[in-house]
């Protein structure tokens, strides 16, 4: 039954998220922007707010519907199900033993090969997700390290990370698909009475207007989204300090930015699994578009746990 429980609070969240953005955008345009003298009243369009709570929602959901199988194509990795050496004992033996002790169901354990030392969990809900590791993990970090990234890891899978990150991508891409088709109808609406002069609108000027705002608006929307996803790294790593220790989890983040500094090797946004990375930077535009802090500020939020 808890898959249905998972359908019911999906439905309850997207009809509470229509009420909150019918009702707030039928304030906004017929209260307040009236007020400074804007009238769009009649380019609100109910059926539009649908729509882009349709497009906004649907493809963020079916993206977490479909993480794990689309992680494991693009990765060459390996499932542990039954472990046949020390590291693979380690790696899975950690992950149930989580598992276990927060009553979640026993995630699919993988091991990706990769240089770099990177982990990361995804999957539609705390019952249904996936861990997997680089072999550059397990080459570069101590066991006791290792441990911590996993409890690190199955922090996100117990906060229902992976959720609450489509529920608000999902906010975002409706806002920009919303904002862009409106405010580029009314530059391609006709104005006045065409028998009395009056213009038959621009439907070059509305497209141009139309993805101007979809790039700025989606700049704005990553924005957010990379915060949130700042914000809940504290939290994993919080969690991995709870489990196993805020001294391991330091450890394997001092690790992994030796690894970085030594190799030079760039973690860059651009990467397909850019969100998977536990580098973060911390300067220029970039910061605000990282998925994760720097290494330097992770540990020292853990020293002040």
């Amino acid at each position: 039954m808890k898959w249905l429980k998972g359908i019911t609070l999906f439905l309850i969240a997207n009809v509470l998220i229509y009420l909150t953005l019918s009702v707030t955008a039928s304030i906004l345009i017929n209260v307040v922007l009236p007020a400074f003298g804007i009238d769009v009243r009649g380019v609100f369009s109910q059926q539009l707010l649908v729509w882009s709570l349709v497009i906004g929602f649907g493809g963020a959901f079916i993206s977490l519907l479909f993480s794990k199988q689309m992680a494991r194509a693009m990765l060459h990795c390996q499932q542990i199900t039954e472990p046949r050496s020390h590291a693979e004992q380690v790696i899975y033996g950690s992950v149930k033993e989580i598992a276990d002790r927060l009553h979640v169901t026993m995630p699919e354990v993988w091991v990706y090969d990769a240089p770099d030392p990177n982990a990361f969990a995804t999957g539609p809900s705390k019952n249904n997700s996936m861990v997997a590791v680089s072999t550059g993990l397990l080459q570069n970090l101590k066991e006791d390290e290792v441990k911590a990234v996993l409890a690190h890891e199955m922090g996100h899978v117990f906060n229902g990370d992976m959720f609450t990150t489509t529920i608000l991508a999902g906010l975002m891409n409706t806002f920009v698909y919303y904002i862009s088709n409106m405010l580029a109808s009314m530059v391609g609406q006709p104005s006045g009475d065409r028998e009395e002069g009056g213009s038959t609108g621009n439907p070059i000027l509305a497209m141009v207007v139309y993805f101007f705002l979809q790039i700025v608006l989606s700049f704005l929307a990553m924005i957010v989204v990379s915060w949130h996803s700042r914000r809940r790294e504290y939290e994993a790593d919080a969690f991995s300090a709870k489990v196993y220790g805020k001294q391991s989890m330091i450890g394997a983040l001092q690790g992994i930015d030796r690894w970085v500094n030594r190799t030079q090797f760039e973690y860059t946004n651009q990467d397909a699994l850019a969100t998977m990375k536990i580098s973060g930077t911390s300067s220029g535009v970039m910061a605000l578009l990282a998925t994760h802090p720097p290494i330097e500020a992770r540990i020292a939020a853990l020293q002040q746990l």
